[in-house]
């Protein structure tokens, strides 16, 4: 494909504020969590939930837990739909594994949505937050 040939569509709607994004986030349990794994990069679905400022999931070995403990920089995305209205919000952050003290200490409840097992823990810190809220024309 020709650079010329590929579309480049900008956000349209209306902004949303940091806690209103929070709010998406907070309300909302599966993601879609982008990570790079060597030159590629690779998107996942999530089960998450918001501790703080932090999304917070469960994962086991392999690439997704390979890829953000290695590279560590990550995005995180998440979609809500209500009638006619949508609201999609992009966390750009860095992840990082939680120790099994730190886990305790959140008190979240982090249950997969799958039947295997998910040991390790993961946090993302977010460092950039933004969110559109737009009207669906169907």
């Amino acid at each position: 494909m020709q650079d010329e040939d590929v579309a480049v569509t900008a956000w349209t709607g209306d902004a949303l504020s940091e806690d209103e994004a929070w709010d998406v986030l907070r309300r909302e349990q599966l993601g879609r969590l982008a990570y790079h794994v060597g030159s590629e990069v690779d998107i996942a679905p999530v089960n998450h939930v918001v501790a703080g400022r932090r999304i917070v999931f469960r994962t086991a070995e392999g690439s997704k837990l390979f890829g953000v403990v290695v590279g560590k920089t990550v995005a995180f995305e998440v979609d809500r739909v209500e009638g006619d209205e949508a609201r999609s919000v992009v966390v750009r952050g860095v992840a990082h594994e939680l120790s099994a003290d730190e886990v305790e200490a959140m008190d979240v409840q982090l249950r997969p949505w799958v039947g295997t097992e998910k040991p390790h823990v993961v946090a993302i810190e977010a460092v950039h937050v933004s969110g559109r809220r737009f009207t669906l024309s169907r």
